[in-house]
C-alpha cells in the first residue's frame, strides 16, 4: 500500500514539473518555438514523458492554461448564488473569482501565456476559458437580475455585468502595475480576501446606481 502510494505521488509530481516547466517556455517562447525536448529536460523528464501524461505537446499545451492555477471553488448551481443576501453572495463571487491570485508567480505566468495566445493564436484559450467565464457571467446576470427584480435580461444587465466582472479582472491583466504602485493590495493571501471584499462593496454601490437609472 506504501508503495503504490508512493509511486502515485511521484507520478502526480513528475506530471506537475511538466505543466510548470511548459507554463515557463510556453509563455517565454509561445507554442512552436518551444520544444518538446526543453520542456521535458527543464522538468528533469524522459523525452517520452509527455506523451505519457498528455498524449501530445497540444494535450499539454491545453493543461498549461488550467492547471497551474488550480480549480476555482465555486457555485456551479446558480440557485445557490440566489438564496444568498446581494452582499454575501457578490463576495462569495468576487472571493472564488480571485482565488487564483494566490498562486502568485503561476498565475501571473499563465496571464503571460494568456497574451501570448493573443498575439499567436492556436484556438486554445478561447475553448479552455471561454467556458469558465461564461458561467462566472451567466451567474452574475442572475445575481443583477434578481436584485433588480427584472421580468428580462436586457443590454443593460449585460453591461453593468461587464463592467463588475472588468473590476477583478483588473487585477490579473495589471498585476505587474500593481506591485509596482501598491504591491500591498495583493502581497498577501489575506490582502486578496480583503481585495475582494472591497470589491463586493463597489459592485453594490454600481448596483445601486442602476436601480436609481431605472427608477427614473
Amino acid at each position: 500500500m506504501v508503495n503504490n502510494l508512493s509511486t502515485e505521488t511521484e507520478i502526480h509530481d513528475a506530471r506537475s514539473r511538466l505543466v510548470i516547466s511548459a507554463l515557463r517556455l510556453f509563455a517565454e517562447k509561445g507554442f512552436e518555438a518551444a520544444t518538446t525536448r526543453e520542456i521535458c529536460e527543464a522538468a528533469g523528464a524522459n523525452i517520452s514523458a509527455i506523451r505519457y501524461y498528455f498524449g501530445d505537446k497540444a494535450s499539454l499545451y491545453r493543461a498549461v492554461f488550467t492547471e497551474p492555477v488550480g480549480e476555482t471553488k465555486r457555485h456551479t448551481n446558480i440557485e445557490a448564488y440566489l438564496r444568498l443576501p446581494l452582499a454575501e453572495a457578490l463576495d462569495s463571487f468576487f472571493t472564488e473569482f480571485l482565488e487564483p491570485l494566490k498562486k502568485g508567480e503561476e498565475v501571473r505566468l499563465v496571464m503571460k501565456l494568456h497574451f501570448r495566445e493573443m498575439i499567436e493564436p492556436t484556438g486554445i484559450r478561447q475553448q479552455e476559458t471561454g467556458a469558465n467565464l461564461k458561467l462566472q457571467h451567466e451567474i452574475l446576470v442572475a445575481i443583477l437580475k434578481e436584485h433588480l427584480d427584472l421580468q428580462r435580461i436586457d443590454a443593460d444587465v449585460h453591461r453593468l455585468a461587464f463592467a463588475i466582472i472588468g473590476m477583478a479582472v483588473h487585477f490579473y491583466v495589471a498585476q505587474e502595475v500593481v506591485a509596482a504602485i501598491s504591491p500591498q493590495v495583493l502581497n498577501t493571501l489575506k490582502a486578496i480576501d480583503s481585495l475582494a471584499e472591497r470589491l463586493a462593496g463597489y459592485a453594490i454601490s454600481m448596483i445601486e446606481g442602476e436601480t436609481r437609472r431605472r427608477a427614473q
